[in-house]
């Protein structure tokens, strides 16, 4: 690992693997940590943003329905809220990775792009960046560049939205089945696609004898917020908070 001014330098992959070893939620018992995504935006504009995150929930382009407010001079892990902000977490696409290899699952965590969705179908990665090859979270990087069209594709049912692409074992399929459905019962709906196996997925190659999995990217109501010109301050893969902290949406309007 590289050092830079005394320093050691993480990539995301690293950090990733970090986090999917230490989450412990249970689909089954709805119990255990989860991975949030932390955002800060000024107090005046929680309403719109609660708003426009219930319409991106609603829609299934998230990861999650429940959500975690932080309130002015509240912490969460080394993220303090300041004066006039307020924190929202929402779940991150990396718990469901944490589900997985809790099933004894060796999940491979691969890249996160962009995906152009046509006429509600999921066509192809447009842009991408791995996390073995950069020490931010790619959905950070991707969001900052404008170049998301969630809103639209909420519209008109074609644009481009965030995900994440990760491999696991074709041995593995059945049982990686059983779990997402587990996650789907639990209300964590952001499965995109799961590939066939030695077969590429959105047009990403992936390694032989695995299957590739497209998680929607739980940074995805943060696009649409960004979208609609309300400033928003992301930190992926922020901390890991018991579930029991977290509400569904629908209560917090």
């Amino acid at each position: 690992m590289m050092e830079k001014n005394g320093c050691r330098i993480q990539f995301t992959s690293s950090r990733i693997r970090d986090l999917m070893f230490r989450t412990s939620f249970d689909p089954k018992t709805m119990k255990g940590d989860v991975i949030l995504n932390v955002s800060m935006i000024d107090k005046e504009n929680l309403a719109d943003v609660l708003g426009i995150f219930k319409m991106v929930i609603s829609s299934g382009l998230s990861v999650s329905p429940y959500v975690k407010l932080l309130s002015e001079g509240e912490s969460i892990g080394e993220l303090k809220v300041e004066k006039g902000k307020v924190g929202i977490g929402s779940v991150c696409s990396v718990t469901i990775d944490g589900v997985l290899l809790k099933a004894g699952i060796p999940i491979n965590p691969k890249l996160g792009g962009v995906v152009q969705i046509r006429n509600g179908t999921p066509v192809r990665f447009t842009d991408v960046l791995t996390y073995a090859s950069t020490t931010v979270d790619p959905l950070e990087v991707l969001m900052s560049q404008g170049i998301t069209s969630v809103s639209e594709m909420l519209r008109s049912g074609s644009g481009k939205i965030l995900a994440n692409l990760r491999e696991a074992p074709m041995i593995a399929r059945d049982e990686i089945e059983s779990r997402l459905a587990d996650m789907v019962d639990a209300g964590f709906s952001g499965i995109l696609e799961v590939g066939e196996p030695n077969t590429r997925v959105l047009d990403v190659p992936v390694e032989r004898d695995h299957l590739g999995i497209v998680v929607i990217g739980g940074t995805n109501p943060m696009a649409v917020v960004q979208e609609y010109g309300i400033p928003i301050d992301t930190s992926a893969m922020s901390q890991l908070v018991p579930f029991k902290e977290m509400k569904r949406i629908e209560e917090l309007i």
